[in-house]
């Protein structure tokens, strides 16, 4: 594996969701009436810097809201919060409250972050409100089909709303826990080499550390991890292969070493392989919605025809495939590395 620093220079616009997507998401139950909108949530006048536990800014901030405006966006939230979690039974709201909005402005998005709590025992939760981007929706349905992760989120116009993953922030996990004593490394690593793999398959770009989480889960003879994708918004739009390839970020670069001192080619070539092979099982069990999900994004506008064309170059001279020549859309270029692994996997 290598390592160095990869830039994106241009910030990726915002798609907006079309009709023939509307249509997708209703067919496979993502769309939602929804209370309030994410622009509902932006009529605050004023808003304060949240600091984290250690005292820096933490890029989120407290929205202020008018008194009389509180009542109904807490009560809408919470109705969003059960069509989220209870397909819309109110029920499970009954002893909650809101406690916090907190409003980003950094990323593509600008989500909105809530924190609602159940005041019979202080448990809480989290849930989302960003700009309904067509791309990160790509992104998510990619990630519900070809990953081994479930997502949960629904779209009303031009509000999204998606669940928390919860999960270690991959910078954290590597400053305070990566070479944790009682943690296999070799797991770690071998989570890693299949994360890549999985990022440039689906061409999700952008994983940097902070963009993913850990998650641990302990098992009877060992401790298992799962490295998730949080962040969705460089679906498919960069043209550089590299961005694609979580192994090239700096942020990155503690997984890479440990993936070096722990993995030799063979093995990081035979879990590779694991990864493929699990993405043709999920294939051939979603195909009939991977269908539809092609058959909808192949006909937008989700990025420039020059990043297209540097995009297919590169896969093609990365996997020595001419194939990847005749893609005419970032679309196509997915549909080809579905197709390659499929065709390994049947050798």
């Amino acid at each position: 594996m290598e390592n160095e620093d990869v830039k994106i220079l241009k910030k990726k616009p915002i798609f907006p969701v079309t009709a023939a997507l509307q249509k997708y998401l209703r067919l496979y139950q993502r769309e939602a009436k929804l209370p309030i909108s994410y622009s509902d949530l932006m009529q605050f006048n004023e808003a304060f810097p949240l600091m984290d536990k250690f005292g820096k800014d933490s890029l989120w901030e407290g929205p202020i809201y008018a008194q009389d405006l509180i009542e109904t966006l807490h009560n809408g939230l919470k109705e969003i919060y059960a069509n989220l979690k209870a397909s819309g039974n109110l029920r499970i709201v009954e002893h909650k409250y809101i406690d916090k909005i907190e409003y980003c402005t950094f990323g593509n998005t600008h989500p909105f972050r809530i924190r609602i709590v159940n005041r019979l025992n202080d448990v809480y939760d989290y849930f989302y409100i960003k700009k309904a981007d067509a791309s990160r929706i790509y992104g998510l349905e990619l990630e519900e089909i070809l990953s081994p992760n479930q997502v949960n989120y629904l779209v009303d116009g031009d509000t999204l709303v998606e669940e928390h993953i919860a999960g270690i922030p991959g910078d954290v996990f590597t400053k305070g826990q990566l070479y944790t004593p009682e943690f296999n490394p070799t797991r770690i690593a071998k989570e890693f080499v299949k994360f890549n793999e999985r990022c440039l398959i689906m061409l999700l770009g952008d994983m940097r550390a902070y963009n993913f989480v850990v998650q641990i889960t302990p098992d009877f003879d060992d401790i298992q991890f799962r490295i998730r994708a949080i962040d969705f918004d460089q679906q498919f739009y960069e043209g550089n292969l590299k961005v694609y390839l979580p192994q090239f970020f700096k942020e990155n670069l503690p997984y890479v070493k440990m993936s070096m001192e722990q993995l030799t080619d063979k093995t990081v070539l035979q879990y590779q392989q694991e990864e493929r092979s699990s993405i043709v099982h999920r294939v051939r069990s979603e195909r009939h919605r991977l269908t539809d999900l092609r058959d909808v994004s192949n006909k937008e506008e989700l990025t420039t025809p020059e990043n297209i064309a540097l995009l297919k170059d590169s896969m093609a001279a990365y996997f020595k495939d001419p194939n990847y020549l005749r893609c005419k859309t970032m679309t196509d270029i997915i549909e080809l590395n579905i197709k390659n692994i499929i065709r390994q996997v049947k050798l």
